[in-house]
């Protein structure tokens, strides 16, 4: 059987109760809290033995993923809460053209022991589209309601 290669999109609902609002929580071996820094535009990461479940809780970033030699501008911020998955072996990269830092939970979920040059960042084989990335996060700059 092959492996899933596809990032999956999860938009999630809520509960309300009172004044809190409970979103499903995700599955994970461990739980990571990244912060993508202003202006960042990072090169690209491949992880071999783990699969990350990214949920943006502060900001908003440009998800970017490397498939058949096309880049994919997956936009994601607080306003759409959503839990992007992205398998081993896919190439992707964070880009924030915003001012403000972006915070986010990576829950992740061991598929082995860590390696590490899956941490070690690799050239990106083409410039990235900024334009197209701009465009993709503002549609979701605003929040939903007023």
């Amino acid at each position: 059987m092959a492996a899933n290669k596809k990032v999956d999109i999860r938009y999630l609902t809520s509960i309300k109760n009172g004044m809190a609002e409970f979103y499903t929580p995700q599955a994970s071996d461990e739980t990571m809290l990244v912060q993508v820094a202003a202006g960042a535009i990072d090169d690209l990461f491949v992880h071999h033995f783990q699969t990350d479940q990214l949920l943006v809780v502060r900001g908003s970033f440009v998800l970017v993923v490397l498939s058949d030699r096309q880049y994919q501008y997956i936009p994601l911020s607080e306003y759409r809460p959503a839990v992007v998955t992205i398998p081993p072996n896919v190439p992707h990269a964070a880009i924030n053209l915003s001012d403000q830092p972006c915070l986010m939970v990576n829950a992740v979920l061991r598929h082995g022991a860590p390696y590490a040059k899956d941490y070690q960042p690799r050239r990106v084989p083409f410039p990235y589209d900024l334009e197209v990335a701009r465009k993709a996060i503002s549609n979701l700059e605003l929040p939903l309601t007023a």
